[in-house]
C-alpha cells in the first residue's frame, strides 16, 4: 500500500502549484527525507468516522514544502521534491531522516484561564469526595470563580500564556479556550480579552468559547441566571463583535442536574447560536441529560464529555454529524465511568479528543490524552491520532484549514525523534523528549534543547 501511495504522490506532486523548477519562490520550510510523515487525510475530508480513522494516510521517505505565508505547498516522495525544488531557497531546511513528522495536535476542549488551582481538592477527591460534593460545598468552580475575578487581566494573561507554551511544548498547535469562572459579565469579558489577547500575540491557534453559563453564580437562583446570560451577556458579546473590539467562536453550558438543566440550556444555546456563536457545550458528563438529543436537534458543532449518553444520543449525533469530544483525563481523575467511545464509533459518530485542562483535571498534553484513550477507552492508535487531528480540528469547526497535512492546509506540524509515528501515542508522558520541533504556520515555535548535539 506504501508503494502504491508513493507512486501517486509521484503523480500528484507534479499538479503542485509552486512545484515547477524555474519558479524562483522562496519557501519558509523544507522537512525533509522523513521516515513517515503522516498526512492523516488527503482528499480535503473535513472530518473521519471508524473506517477512515483506521486507515490514516502515511507516506514514507517523504519531504514537505511550506510556502512563506504558511501554508503547505507540496507534500511528496523525497526524490521528487528534491528535483523539483533544486532551485528554490528556503528560510530553513529539517533533515528529517530517522523522524516522523505529523500534523499539529488539537485540543478541543479547555479551560486554561484561571487563577488558583485547587491542589487542595486533590486529596478530597483521593478521599472519596465527589465532583459534585466539592462543587456543593463552595469549592470547585467557585473557588476558582472567586480567585479569577479578584485577579488582574494582567495577572491572567501571564498564567494564562504560561499554559499555552507549555500546551505548544506537548504538541498542541490548535486550543478550544473558555471563560467560565467569572459568571458575572464584567469577568466574563476580561477572561475573553485575555484569550484574545493571546490569539494577537501568541502563535499558537486559538478558538475561542463564551461559557458564563459554566455553574450558577452565588446570590441567584437558575432562572436569574439563565435571563442575566440572554438578555445581558450575549447583546453585550454581539455588540463586541459588530464593533469589531472582542471575537468568540463558541457557545457553552455545563448542562447537569443542580447546575443547567435542559430547558436553561436550550434557551442559553439557542440565544447564542442567534448570536452567530458555534453550538459546543458539555453534556451528559455526570447525570443522563438527554443533553446529546439536544445538541443533535440544535445543530451543534460539537458536545463534550458524554460519560452518560443514551443509545438515542448517540445515534442522534450521527446523524446530525455533531462532533463528541471525549475527555479521558476527566474521566480517570474523576473516577467516572469511561465515555463509550467505541459504541459512538461503531454508530458512525465524529469522535474528538480534548485534554479539559482546568484546576480540577490538570493534564494539558494531547499525548498523554490520546494514550489513555487508547487503554481506557478501547480506541486503536490511528483512532486516536484521528480523533487529536482531523476530528478535534472539526469540532471547532476548523477542519477546513487545520487537522491534517494537504496542500493549502497551515503549515502546524510536529516532528518526532523516533522512526515510527505511534510512538506518540506509545511512549506515555515521552513526548518531553520524543517531540523535537513544533512548527505553527511554517514558523519554528519549539525546538527540544535536549535534542541538540553538543
Amino acid at each position: 500500500r506504501s508503494s502504491d501511495l508513493n507512486r501517486c504522490w509521484r503523480t500528484l506532486c507534479c499538479f503542485f502549484p509552486g512545484c515547477s523548477s524555474t519558479m524562483s519562490y522562496e519557501y519558509k520550510l523544507l522537512l525533509e527525507n522523513a521516515d513517515q510523515i503522516v498526512l492523516v487525510c488527503r482528499n480535503g475530508e473535513k472530518y473521519l468516522t471508524k473506517e477512515g480513522m483506521n486507515n490514516l494516510v502515511v507516506v514514507k521517505n517523504a519531504s514537505v514544502v511550506i510556502g512563506k505565508d504558511g501554508c503547505i505547498k507540496a507534500i511528496g516522495p523525497d526524490d521528487v521534491i528534491r528535483n523539483q525544488f533544486s532551485k528554490e531557497s528556503f528560510e530553513k531546511i529539517i533533515d528529517c531522516s530517522g523522524k516522523c513528522v505529523l500534523p499539529g495536535l488539537v485540543d478541543a476542549h479547555t479551560h486554561s484561564v484561571w487563577s488558583g488551582d485547587r491542589v487542595h481538592e486533590f486529596s478530597m477527591k483521593l478521599a472519596g469526595a465527589t465532583y459534585m460534593d466539592i462543587h456543593q460545598a463552595g469549592g470547585g468552580i467557585h473557588f476558582t470563580v472567586e480567585s479569577t475575578q479578584n485577579a488582574s487581566e494582567e495577572e491572567l494573561f501571564t498564567s494564562f500564556q504560561q499554559r499555552l507554551l507549555r500546551m505548544i511544548r506537548t504538541g498542541t498547535t490548535l486550543v478550544e479556550c473558555k471563560s467560565g469562572y467569572g459568571l458575572n459579565l464584567e469577568t466574563e469579558l476580561k477572561m475573553l480579552r485575555v484569550i484574545e489577547r493571546a490569539q494577537r500575540e501568541l502563535d499558537i491557534g486559538i478558538s475561542s468559547t463564551y461559557c458564563g453559563a459554566h455553574s450558577v453564580p452565588k446570590g441567584k437562583n437558575v432562572v436569574e441566571a439563565v435571563d442575566d446570560i440572554v438578555n445581558n451577556h450575549i447583546p453585550k458579546l454581539k455588540q463586541l463583535a459588530l464593533a469589531g473590539e472582542l471575537q468568540v467562536d463558541n457557545i457553552d453550558v455545563f448542562c447537569e442536574k443542580g447546575v443547567f438543566d435542559l430547558n436553561s440550556t436550550r434557551r442559553i444555546l439557542q440565544s447564542g447560536k442567534d448570536a452567530g456563536l458555534q453550538i459546543n457545550f458539555h453534556g451528559d458528563e455526570l447525570t443522563p441529560m438527554n443533553a446529546a438529543e439536544l445538541g443533535a436537534e440544535l445543530q451543534a458543532q460539537s458536545i463534550s464529555h458524554l460519560e452518560e449518553i443514551s443509545d438515542e444520543g448517540i445515534e442522534a449525533m450521527a446523524i446530525a454529524k455533531c462532533s463528541a469530544v471525549l475527555l479521558p483525563t476527566t474521566a480517570y481523575i474523576l473516577r467516572l465511568k469511561q465515555p463509550r467511545a467505541r459504541d459512538m464509533l461503531e454508530a458512525g459518530v465524529i469522535v474528538s479528543l480534548g485534554s479539559d485542562f482546568n484546576p480540577n483535571a490538570y493534564c494539558c498534553s494531547m499525548p498523554i490524552v490520546m494514550h489513555l484513550a487508547c487503554v481506557n477507552m478501547k480506541m486503536s492508535m490511528m483512532e486516536a491520532l484521528a480523533a487529536a487531528t482531523i476530528n478535534a480540528a472539526y469540532a471547532l469547526g476548523k477542519s477546513d484549514c487545520q487537522g491534517s497535512l494537504e496542500v493549502g492546509k497551515q503549515g502546524n506540524v510536529i516532528i518526532i525523534n523516533a522512526p515510527r509515528w505511534e510512538h506518540l501515542i506509545y511512549q506515555f508522558g515521552g513526548h518531553q523528549e520524543l517531540i523535537q520541533y513544533v512548527v505553527i504556520k511554517g514558523k519554528i515555535v519549539y525546538e527540544n534543547e535536549r535534542d541538540r548535539k553538543s
